[in-house]
């Protein structure tokens, strides 16, 4: 009977710090907005000026973008939409670095051995579908505020909350989800590529430091430094740039506000990718991509670094406990 007593004491301490992973991404999260969000800002501005009638300014490139905004509309402009940014990344950050943990956990049959870089694709593709499904709201809430500009013939949104209300309000709940296709194709390729590049070089890495160490001799945790979390991330998330960058274009193009009259410039997916296609060919689909890859590589490093190190924060912690 006493020998029993441990087990369930154990479960519990892993249970209470199930939660980890989830932290450690939320802090990614908001480290990695805060740092780079005037390029954000920029991208979208880029992916939904078609070249057509549109309210917003022209820009050459992105520092004639930045120093346009900086000048026209100052440091509000260069951070516009940085509450639901910032909401909206750490939010997703550490509902994806926990649901992508839990399904690892999952399709692990052996949780010391290694999983295949079919089941880490498979686990990153789960997690960026339900992220996907939690914060397209706040993401369309972000994209609107970030077109406002002193040009805008429409009432301006105030806030995060006011553009939330006065969305449902003049559009209805379904509005909260426009772009939600390609949001669901870009976040669960996006991350499964992303994820599966980062473990799998992660891994080659590991492998590499510890030919010449006796093994078990460290763990895999300290063999990483942050130089090694830098590189990682921002290796991964060009890959998963390029590959995936149009999505994301389609889906600013279709969280535009409609215009005055109600009637959105696109109707659905399809009808971006055929306008976009007949009226700028290739090159449509790849608006923004500069100050996409400026904002994301370093982000990804940014974000890789806080994650790894947050989360070998809380396993000390949870040894110690």
């Amino acid at each position: 009977m006493s020998q029993s007593q441990p087990q369930p004491q154990s479960k519990s301490k892993s249970e209470r710090w199930q939660w980890e992973n989830g932290t450690a991404g939320a802090a990614a999260g908001f480290a990695t907005v805060a740092a780079m969000h005037p390029l954000d800002v920029v991208r979208t501005r880029f992916q939904v000026n078609d070249g057509r009638v549109s309210t917003l300014p022209s820009y050459k490139n992105t520092a004639h973008a930045i120093f346009t905004i900086a000048r026209l509309e100052g440091l509000r402009g260069l951070y516009a939409g940085f509450n639901p940014a910032v909401i909206g990344s750490t939010v997703s950050w550490g509902l994806y670095f926990f649901f992508y943990d839990r399904a690892k956990q999952r399709h692990s049959k052996n949780k010391e051995g290694k999983l295949s870089p079919g089941l880490h694709l498979a686990s990153a593709a789960e997690a960026g579908a339900l992220v996907c499904l939690c914060t397209n709201p706040i993401w369309l809430v972000k994209t609107r505020l970030q077109l406002q500009t002193p040009l805008h013939q429409t009432q301006p949104y105030s806030g995060l909350y006011d553009a939330l209300r006065t969305i449902m309000r003049e559009e209805g709940w379904s509005a909260l989800y426009r772009g939600i296709i390609p949001g669901l194709f870009l976040q669960v390729s996006h991350g499964a590529i992303q994820f599966t590049a980062y473990e799998e070089l992660r891994k080659g890495i590991i492998d590499f430091k510890s030919k010449d160490r006796k093994k078990d001799s460290e763990s895999d945790d300290k063999l990483l430094n942050s130089v090694d979390y830098a590189i990682l991330g921002a290796s991964s998330k060009i890959a998963a740039v390029l590959l995936t960058y149009p999505f994301q274009v389609v889906r600013a193009r279709l969280q535009q506000r409609p215009s005055s009259d109600g009637i959105p410039r696109y109707m659905d997916s399809w009808h971006v990718v055929k306008e976009t296609a007949r009226f700028e060919g290739v090159r449509g689909f790849y608006k923004g991509i500069t100050p996409n890859l400026l904002k994301n590589v370093p982000a990804a490093s940014i974000t890789f670094i806080v994650y790894e190190n947050v989360l070998k924060l809380l396993k000390m912690a949870r040894r110690k406990d």
